[in-house]
């Protein structure tokens, strides 16, 4: 009888600190697989707007007065149009890989109309079209009219490969940089990437934007819902060997 109630001393507290570990983990696990729903509606949302964008009429490009307002969340893959006149001779080919391989995007300043210049992203060309006597067909002159997704400035450079506007080697869409690099003056603080109308001689190849939003928070709340139910599960086994080591003689 004393060696039982002895063992009951010994596992009572046990039992308390579990307890106290397995309620904070439990409300832990539920909070995060709660926020993980949250985010989930906050991406199926901007997923909904997204494709809105994309598949709206083309408005006109923003100008000067609107670029202060321009963001990504409200402004990323917009549908828009533009009309100028492309500077062949300041094209900027910044290194990309497609469902065609390994080449590089063509981005060509539009003098637009309306007095301000915009980076087109005319496509996408093979190693072998680098040079623009390659595609001469697409160096086409005289007013033309872009339309296409507007995208966000892309500062930096690639994964693990910094931007060298110095050597001429690109491996992001910095706006900044390249107008910088090129003597762009007025330069919009985007980019457009340019629908898949065929181009003259068919490259560059444009309309190649991917859009993809990985959306996972599901997965993941069920995850730690998960957790939070083997938090229970084990708090549970515990409780009842203690139990059983409580009532054995």
């Amino acid at each position: 009888m004393q060696a039982r109630q002895s063992i009951a001393r010994r596992t009572s507290p046990v039992l308390l600190w579990a307890g106290l570990g397995a309620a904070l983990l439990f409300a832990g696990f539920v909070a995060l697989g709660v926020w993980q729903l949250e985010r989930l509606r906050w991406k199926t949302e901007l997923i909904a707007q997204v494709d809105a964008r994309v598949h709206a009429a083309p408005q006109p490009a923003p100008g000067p007065a609107a670029w202060a307002t321009l963001s990504q969340a409200n402004d990323q893959y917009r549908r828009v149009m533009v009309r100028g006149v492309f500077d062949h001779g300041r094209e900027t080919l910044v290194q990309a890989v497609t469902d065609y391989g390994a080449g590089f995007w063509v981005l060509t300043p539009l003098r637009t109309t309306q007095g301000f210049t915009v980076l087109v992203n005319r496509g996408f060309v093979t190693p072998e079209r680098r040079a623009p006597e390659t595609r001469s067909g697409a160096q086409v002159g005289g007013p033309q009219t872009v339309v296409g997704l507007l995208r966000v400035t892309e500062p930096g450079g690639g994964f693990l490969r910094a931007n060298d506007p110095g050597a001429g080697r690109w491996y992001s869409r910095d706006v900044a940089a390249i107008a910088g690099a090129r003597g762009l003056s007025n330069a919009a603080p985007y980019f457009i990437d340019a629908d898949a109308r065929p181009n003259p001689d068919g490259w560059p190849r444009g309309g190649l934007t991917v859009i993809a939003f990985p959306n996972s928070h599901l997965v993941y709340a069920l995850t730690w819902f998960g957790m939070a139910l083997l938090t229970l599960v084990g708090y549970g086994v515990l409780a009842r060997e203690t139990r059983r080591r409580r009532a054995a003689p």
